[in-house]
């Protein structure tokens, strides 16, 4: 196993974060690491900014820290799993998904949600073949935003019963699973959201999101996935990694 210096944020409990050194990175198993840093545009996503190190460390200790750093990075979590070698050739996986198994992962992926002038620029965790994916593991909820920003996308009335969606106080809650909905229809895709299976209030956020699409065929193309299901069907080293070092289990 990679040893490597911890840095510990401020906080208890505190969140632990790791720096990559010629021998790897102690965030990833060493099969994913090769295959990122052997992909430019993989590698290009571990440049993503780590946006609460200024605050969460101190100016030393947080200085050049990235966000897939963190052990609590979901997207560290997300390429682990779909960067591993020849995953997909295990056809349990790309039935389990609902992709092709020569479905290449594209991370940080812009789908350029239609807005009522332009495009949203944020982005979706991962595109695999013609399925989104929002990935989640410690993240508290899926953020919220107020009703003028939603009805800045085109599509929204179209897509949802708007008037039914999740709210906290008056903000639309679930914001990044409406406007990933939002993604998959636009882009006649599918979407998925894989998330803890110890998180039940996450999944009832997806429940009540999904209520309120007004399209079947649409709901169709939308599922939830957990960690632990899809673990079922991981390589042994694998699923080994995913119950040492997240607690992930497919029992």
């Amino acid at each position: 196993k990679h040893a490597a210096a911890a840095i510990l944020s401020r906080g208890d409990p505190p969140v632990v974060c790791f720096k990559p050194d010629e021998r790897g990175h102690a965030n990833f198993l060493p099969e994913s690491w090769r295959r990122i840093r052997a992909n430019s545009a993989w590698s290009k996503r571990l440049q993503k900014p780590h946006t609460s190190a200024r605050h969460a460390f101190s100016s030393y200790d947080g200085a050049g820290l990235r966000e897939l750093d963190s052990c609590n990075s979901s997207d560290a979590l997300l390429m682990n799993v779909f960067c591993y070698p020849r995953l997909l050739r295990d056809e349990r996986v790309p039935g389990l998904l609902g992709v092709h198994a020569d479905a290449q992962p594209e991370f940080g992926f812009r789908a350029r949600v239609p807005l009522l002038r332009g495009c949203d620029a944020t982005e979706v965790d991962m595109r695999l073949g013609d399925l989104l994916v929002e990935a989640k593991l410690t993240e508290s909820d899926f953020q919220t935003c107020s009703e003028r920003h939603l009805a800045r996308y085109r599509d929204v009335d179209e897509v949802f019963e708007r008037e039914d969606l999740p709210r906290i106080g008056e903000r639309h809650a679930s914001y990044q699973l409406i406007r990933n909905v939002l993604a998959a229809h636009a882009l006649a895709s599918s979407f998925c959201v894989l998330l803890d299976a110890r998180r039940p209030d996450l999944l009832e956020q997806w429940y009540a999101v999904m209520r309120c699409v007004r399209a079947h065929d649409l709901r169709v193309r939308c599922k939830v996935l957990t960690w632990q299901e899809l673990a079922r069907v991981l390589p042994v080293k694998l699923k080994t990694f995913l119950a040492e070092k997240y607690g992930i289990s497919d029992l």
